[in-house]
């Protein structure tokens, strides 16, 4: 299993965590290329190799035209230009639920809703450079899980479109509610909202499955900021580690569980509706998948009045019940939702490289009773492959299994 484990020393920002993720190996080149998916302003990424205090590592800046430094824009505008681009499902998916960690964020702080919620720096293509890009650079180097240590904060001030704000922001202080800071004596900001926003939600959409966490050390990556700070370089360090600590949990689990893998608890969400078009289902199914639903489906019924229509089930953690009721109602016609409490039992799940004729595909393997019944090569690597290559999709996916001991 990889692990990505970040650790701070002097702050976290967007340009910081893609600079840490290059230097740790991500294509520089791979992610220009398929940032160029996105309908923004132009752009350049200059990332070059940075020392300090006998460290080495990567910094990142992207250079945009003075006019469209400032670029203002609201969530639903994120949201078209992402989904509209060519960039992989991945990616769009991770993109989109860092954007929403913001705007709610950014909500809670100055008490509106995320729709009314105008990104302005954020907005601009800086800061969708660096976390489409740092999206990226996270599927590139097939992160399974991200741990996220301590990180510093600074005091005073700092200068934005809102006005002169305390440091930490507002928004930094929202999303980072309940993750353990340090307060230092730096008079600057350390920690950014975009760098809190995607350390915050990939620690969320990718927990570790151990607290301490355990592996040994495979690379490490520096990415440095623009700051100069007093007592401490401007550094956050990534360290990818191979564990095998999920599984072996898992079967830990198992022998003292009667053989299951794990069990949980989970919300089922459900409602029938009968009177939205199809574009619209489809439409509010991506929308819960990116707000951090387990599951979203619908299923055909037949109604009062003999009329055909759907059962809307969302799945969902209990934590994200609040978020995923108001996009159903504002995203669908149903007047009420019913929701009940359900346990699952969980197959303890690892990913494995099978060597093709087509390319490396993972495959995610799932694990009952110390033994592996279940193989599910992964879609997106099956798709990017097939493409590659002008063959059908089943090809690959059946040369993955095909692949495997």
């Amino acid at each position: 299993m990889k692990i990505l484990r970040f650790d701070s020393v002097g702050g976290a920002s967007g340009d910081m965590i893609l600079a840490a993720l290059l230097d740790l190996g991500a294509d520089p080149r791979a992610i220009r290329k398929q940032l160029a998916a996105l309908p923004i302003e132009k752009f350049k990424i200059q990332a070059e190799k940075a020392a300090e205090n006998s460290l080495t590592g990567c910094r990142v800046k992207v250079v945009i035209p003075r006019a469209a430094a400032h670029e203002s824009r609201c969530l639903d505008d994120i949201r078209r230009l992402i989904r509209g681009s060519k960039l992989p499902r991945l990616a769009k998916v991770r993109s989109l639920q860092v954007f929403q960690c913001l705007a709610e964020a950014e909500a809670r702080a100055h008490r509106t809703t995320p729709g009314k919620v105008r990104f302005h720096e954020v907005g601009a293509a800086d800061s969708i450079v660096d976390i489409v890009g740092s999206c990226l650079a996270l599927e590139m180097l097939r992160i399974e899980a991200v741990s996220v240590g301590l990180l510093p904060q600074g005091s005073g001030t700092v200068a934005c479109d809102h006005g002169v704000l305390t440091v930490p922001a507002p928004a930094t202080v929202e999303i980072l509610k309940g993750h353990p800071i340090l307060l230092t004596d730096e008079t600057s900001e350390l920690v950014t909202p975009t760098g809190a926003a995607l350390l915050m939600t990939w620690k969320k959409i990718l927990p570790v499955a151990e607290d301490p966490v355990e592996g040994a050390i495979a690379r490490t990556g520096h990415g440095f900021g623009h700051r100069q700070l007093k007592g401490r370089p401007n550094l956050l360090r990534a360290m990818l580690l191979e564990s095998a600590s999920a599984h072996c949990g898992a079967r830990r689990a198992a022998a003292s569980s009667g053989g299951f893998a794990g069990r949980d608890e989970c919300l089922v969400l459900e409602c029938n509706v009968d009177d939205m078009t199809p574009e619209l289902f489809g439409a509010l199914l991506d929308r819960l998948m990116e707000k951090s639903a387990l599951d979203a489906f619908l299923t055909p019924v037949q109604m009062k009045k003999q009329r055909p229509g759907m059962l809307l089930t969302v799945l969902c953690q209990p934590g994200d019940r609040d978020a995923l009721l108001d996009l159903i109602f504002r995203e669908s016609t149903t007047f009420g939702v019913r929701e009940y409490p359900a346990r699952r039992t969980v197959l303890a799940r690892r990913h494995v490289e099978a060597k093709t004729s087509y390319g490396r595909i993972r495959v995610k393997v799932g694990t009952w009773q110390g033994a592996a019944v279940t193989r599910a090569p992964e879609y997106e690597d099956c798709l990017k492959a097939a493409n590659r290559r002008n063959v059908p999709l089943r090809s690959v996916y059946e040369a993955a299994l095909r692949a495997l001991p």
